[in-house]
């Protein structure tokens, strides 16, 4: 069996079980939403936000898309974090990468990749932010390791620059934002532990949009 097909089948025993044990799961599920968590994450086929973090339906609001970027102009992730803070009201974000990141490798490259140019881009733009600190690593997988934990630290920076983010965070002191890690050779979460909060004392004069004037 192909596949495809198979996906139906998987669905059909899945529901199954689901019913066996809790009856009114469905039922339950259909009936709303309250995550305390938005996940920002990769859309590489190999991270599954909810088995590796081992949450149940409804508890993570999840976005994915080529190496976890919150680019300034996407409106894709802009209203997932919109949504997220101002009508779900989740008590954290998290920006996810991972180590063996295709789109961060990609971008390392000197490539015409197409339509994937601008979108990379993007994850150039965080090498040469930090070119002198990844130039000074001799070892190529170790200067693509921390480029990709660099993007992840820039990504999260992105989030705190939004004015959504920003007012929230002055009204209530959150959400909380951070930056893990999903290491694909071992299964481990990585947290690195950023303390954003020094970073937006450090770019508020620049990116304050009249929200922020007593944090």
């Amino acid at each position: 069996m192909i596949l495809y097909d198979q996906v139906f089948e998987n669905n059909q025993r899945w529901v199954a079980d689901k019913l066996r044990l809790q009856p009114e799961y469905f039922s339950e599920l259909s009936s709303g939403q309250n995550p305390d968590i938005l996940y920002i994450g990769c859309s590489d086929s190999r991270v599954t936000a909810e088995e590796m973090t081992g949450v149940e339906p409804g508890q993570m609001f999840v976005h994915r898309n080529i190496a976890n970027l919150v680019p300034n102009n996407d409106l894709s992730s802009s209203s997932v974090i919109e949504y997220a803070v101002a009508h779900l009201k989740v008590k954290h974000i998290v920006v996810c990468g991972h180590y063996y990141c295709g789109g961060v490798k990609a971008a390392m490259q000197s490539a015409d990749l197409g339509i994937l140019n601008p979108w990379l881009r993007n994850i150039r733009d965080v090498y040469r932010l930090h070119k002198s600190e990844l130039n000074a690593i001799a070892d190529e997988g170790e200067r693509y390791n921390r480029l990709i934990e660099l993007n992840v630290e820039e990504q999260c920076i992105n989030v705190i620059k939004m004015a959504t983010w920003q007012k929230s965070f002055l009204t209530t002191g959150g959400p909380q934002v951070h930056g893990w890690i999903f290491d694909v050779h071992s299964g481990q979460l990585k947290d690195l532990q950023l303390d954003l909060e020094e970073k937006l004392s450090d770019i508020r004069s620049i990116y304050d949009l009249g929200t922020t004037n007593n944090i």
